[in-house]
């Protein structure tokens, strides 16, 4: 399908790649931390900043790592490394392939473990296991056991007591089919399960949002909670504590919106790169990107926004999504908590139940998968490995990584250590570095030339203005922000790495992790040197 050389891997159709795309941009942040998010801060007033985000930040940065990706698999190489190199003539830049190896490999140690709480949710709907009529009280105690939040090693010594209801069985399950797919190959293994896998995932997610759109007034008592006036909390700015403008005056919202649209279109993971660098030299990239993109807001906005808050409105009340504001709970606890409680009232919940955790497992499955084949791409054509050995070693890496998160569970941890170091800081510096070296090393010129070429599309010209300066200010503002509120003003991280070993364990981890990338790294530039010092020599002796 490409112009390289052969036996490299490619896309088998165009749609597959935007389903593929938009599959690793769909996950449970569209359905879960998004309609949270709005909750939080003001129903329609946060779309304001988030949809500035989503064209200062999340377009142009999805545009970036489209063109990138493709110019450099258009020069044979698909790992980023490779293709910041290939950018960027220096010994540096492949080093800068750490953070894309590292962003998704460790988001993915964690993530796969949410995977298995969505498999075990919808399993439990698909086969009654509920109790009828639980409370909060019983959702919450469940959630905190299965997943091992009481102790240390609490899911473990689940799991030796039931091992097929417990966390760690589920577990086992998402990485075999996370691995048996991702060794059947990018065009057999990926793109063949987000073809049928996004299709079903809509499904589901209309399903669901069709019953939630049809609730009307479930308590005749409380004529109040009915689903139009949940639509409105969610979509109309709130102005009873604060005017429309007073709320747009909260940084703290401008920073969390940018933040929900970086995980929203997985830019900044180094995920596109790596995917866009299968397609062909004249194959169509940028309404390829912008088809992804709406597809993933579509989910998010059209789907996630009309579905959790609407539906907590309506069965807990105004009051509920209120306190949000001050007291914010937690995407998990929203997601395995609150939203079953909603379930358990509503008529027909078990089936609404079993379809949105099944749509979340299908989100998070589709997203995990391609939080794989960065790597992938690095140990095969930085090492040379073929793809069973490439797999294999990767399995072990995550396997450990997965361990690590699962046993240090109390709290949930070593999972948040994680996701702050690694998927926000580590991300925020990921996405800083590409912009630049799309902008200023590349160049905007060069580079809306790869972005044009084949293009059914013509990009704005005043978005070359935007991605050279305005994206960085704009993402250097965020990121300073964000600095400040995390390590100055509310500086919970740091103060866990000195009261709790778990944490300081979890950063000395991602240490080791970066290092061993940082050495298969060098080793792979040394491959690749090699490689060309002989094409050279074959040139210059013909």
């Amino acid at each position: 399908m490409v112009d390289k050389p052969s036996g490299r891997e490619t896309w088998g159709t165009r749609i597959g790649v935007i389903l593929a795309v938009t599959g690793s941009a769909v996950g449970l942040g569209n359905f879960l931390r998004f309609p949270g998010l709005a909750a939080k801060y003001d129903g329609g007033a946060f779309m304001v900043p988030y949809f500035l985000a989503f064209l200062l930040l999340g377009l142009p940065i999805a545009w970036v790592e489209w063109s990138m990706g493709r110019y450099g698999g258009s020069r044979g190489f698909n790992s980023s490394p490779g293709i910041y190199r290939v950018i960027w003539p220096s010994k540096p830049a492949p080093y800068f392939g750490v953070l894309s190896m590292i962003v998704p490999v460790m988001i993915y140690m964690y993530y796969v473990y949410v995977e298995a709480w969505c498999l075990a949710y919808a399993t439990r709907y698909l086969f009654g296991l509920w109790e009828n009529n639980a409370t909060s009280e019983a959702y919450e105690r469940f959630f905190s056991a299965f997943v091992g939040k009481n102790a240390h090693g609490a899911a473990f010594a689940q799991a030796a007591e039931n091992l097929l209801t417990s966390s760690v069985f589920f577990l086992v399950v998402c990485f075999v089919v996370n691995f048996t797919l991702i060794y059947r190959g990018l065009t057999r293994g990926i793109e063949w399960f987000c073809k049928w896998a996004m299709p079903a995932l809509l499904i589901c997610a209309l399903l669901v949002l069709l019953r939630v759109l049809t609730l009307g007034t479930p308590d005749p008592a409380k004529p109040d909670q009915n689903v139009l006036n949940g639509l409105g909390y969610m979509w109309n700015p709130s102005t009873e504590h604060a005017s429309f403008w007073q709320s747009l005056a909260n940084p703290e919202m401008w920073l969390e919106a940018a933040g929900q649209i970086f995980f929203s279109l997985s830019v900044g993971f180094g995920i596109i790169v790596t995917y866009a660098s299968y397609l062909r030299k004249n194959d169509d990239i940028a309404l390829s990107s912008v088809t992804a993109a709406a597809g993933n807001e579509f989910c998010e906005v059209a789907l996630g926004g009309m579905i959790t808050v609407p539906a907590a409105y309506v069965f807990l009340g105004k009051p509920f999504l209120q306190s949000l504001r001050d007291n914010p709970v937690s995407t998990f606890g929203l997601g395995f908590v609150t939203l079953p409680n909603v379930f358990n009232q509503m008529i027909f919940g078990q089936i609404v139940g079993f379809l949105f955790f099944f749509l979340l497992f299908l989100a998070a499955l589709t997203s995990s998968l391609s939080m794989l084949q960065p790597a992938i791409a690095l140990l095969e054509e930085g090492l040379g490995l073929a793809r069973k050995a490439s797999v294999a070693l990767l399995g072990f890496i995550t396997a450990v990584g997965a361990s690590f998160v699962v046993y240090f569970s109390e709290g949930l941890t070593a999972l948040e250590t994680l996701d702050f170091w690694v998927g926000t800081l580590a991300l925020y510096l990921l996405a800083a570095f590409e912009v630049v070296l799309f902008g200023w090393v590349l160049g905007v010129e060069r580079g809306f030339e790869e972005l044009s070429r084949g293009a059914e599309i013509t990009i704005p010209k005043i978005f070359k203005f935007v991605i050279k300066y305005i994206s960085p200010v704009y993402l250097l503002l965020v990121f300073a922000a964000w600095c400040y509120k995390e390590f100055y003003a509310n500086p919970t991280q740091l103060q866990m790495l000195r009261t709790k070993p778990v944490a300081l364990a979890c950063v000395v981890f991602i240490v080791i992790v970066g290092v061993f990338f940082a050495l298969l790294i060098a080793q792979s530039v040394r491959r690749w040197r090699k490689l060309e010092e002989q094409q050279l020599k074959r040139l210059q002796a013909g």
